[in-house]
């Protein structure tokens, strides 16, 4: 099962984009991954992984909580 992991800028005030984030995945595709962490960062980081991959990096990408869950899914198993 995937493990997804968002990182996020505490100094830059980003922890309720990373709840929200982690909140939608979990909604989503409940007991279809491992777990969703949570884990701080500074420099504006916001990226989010599933597995290896980074699936979203706000250097790249537009912040879209429908998005980041779709980019996600392909790396969920097929019961979700």
């Amino acid at each position: 099962m995937t493990r997804v992991e968002v990182e996020y800028c505490v100094p830059c005030g980003m922890l309720n984009r990373a709840q929200d984030v982690a909140g939608a995945v979990l909604e989503q595709f409940g007991e279809g991954i491992d777990e969703v962490a949570l884990v701080t960062g500074d420099d504006g980081v916001f990226v989010v992984r599933a597995g290896d991959e980074v699936v979203f990096d706000k250097t790249e990408d537009e912040y879209d909580v429908d998005a980041i869950v779709r980019a996600v899914k392909p790396h969920v198993g097929a019961t979700a």
